[in-house]
């Protein structure tokens, strides 16, 4: 598997793990983290963006490679 895709992997999972943790300290304390929980998704949403933007200008470079060597 590709170094990227273990990246979105791990992301998702994060994701759920942090979404259950937030639950579970709500559920403890009565009141959800409202500031941390939207850092944390912003991040992650940041990471996933750039991570895309890197995908998609290697696939742009591949290409006109591609066409170059045509």
């Amino acid at each position: 598997m590709r170094f990227s895709k273990w990246i979105v992997t791990l992301v998702i999972a994060l994701n759920v793990l942090f979404t259950v943790a937030a639950l579970y300290v709500f559920v403890k304390v009565g009141s959800e983290p409202t500031a941390l929980i939207a850092s944390w998704f912003a991040f992650t949403t940041g990471e996933l963006w750039a991570l895309a933007g890197i995908k998609r200008k290697e696939l742009h470079i591949k290409n006109d490679q591609n066409e170059n060597n045509e």
